[in-house]
């Protein structure tokens, strides 16, 4: 492949990850949280951008709660234990709310609801709805985790002496485990912030707290969402 037919290749994976409405919204989320780090909470440049990002934000989430409105009607994985799918449609019961809710917060900040006091408290209703879903993701991502970890045991019993590494099902589980992992930080990192906006502990959750840890949750949904890159072909 030629260094021309790589660059091509490499701004069709940036165009394809663009073209994704959810992979903007987390990098206009990146900038948004990384402007309440650099602010603190203080009037100025970095506070202004942080407002105007997060209502930027709120048009890419229009109608976004029909997504997990969606997923609590649907059908689980067969075998998945009952306790697991408690949590994971009462998490998508909470982050549909959430995202409804957060339209109506929109409607003011843009003008058109009128009601500031009522906004304000459906803003913070919410937010305690996307700080309960959080932490359902949280115990669905360890029970999950947890299931994985017991099949990859029972995979390596039966292969033995054999490189456990060349087995496609463990190669599968462990990736799976991995992401999971991974949206397992990111959970428990959302929680966190979620506690910020909601000023539940204001003198340990500040400002710049919030914004470091918003910043790196949504660094995480950045890479979440990354293509994968196609695998090149060899003569």
């Amino acid at each position: 492949m030629s260094t021309l037919d790589a660059t091509r290749a490499e701004l069709a994976l940036v165009v394809l990850y663009l073209n994704k409405a959810e992979a903007r919204d987390k990098i206009c989320r990146a900038i948004q949280y990384g402007s309440k780090f650099v602010s603190n909470g203080q009037p100025g440049t970095a506070q202004n951008v942080d407002k105007s990002t997060s209502l930027a934000r709120k048009v890419f989430r229009l109608f976004k709660f029909v997504n997990d409105l969606h997923a609590l009607i649907s059908p689980t994985p067969q075998g998945t234990p009952l306790p697991l799918i408690l949590l994971g449609k009462s998490k998508n019961a909470l982050l549909s709310t959430f995202l409804f809710l957060d339209q109506i917060v929109w409607l003011s900040r843009s003008g058109i609801y009128k009601n500031k006091e009522r906004a304000e408290q459906i803003g913070r209703i919410s937010l305690f709805c996307w700080m309960g879903s959080s932490v359902c993701t949280t115990l669905v991502e360890l029970g999950e985790l947890g299931r994985l970890s017991a099949s990859m045991k029972k995979i390596e019993k039966e292969l033995k002496g054999s490189d456990k590494h060349k087995n496609e099902e463990y190669r599968s589980k462990l990736q799976k485990s991995n992401d999971r992992s991974l949206a397992l930080v990111k959970a428990a990192i959302d929680i966190v912030v979620a506690v910020g906006l909601l000023q539940l502990a204001p003198k340990k959750v500040t400002p710049r707290v919030t914004g470091g840890f918003g910043f790196a949750s949504s660094l995480i949904s950045c890479y979440q969402l990354l293509p994968s890159r196609p695998k090149s072909k060899t003569s």
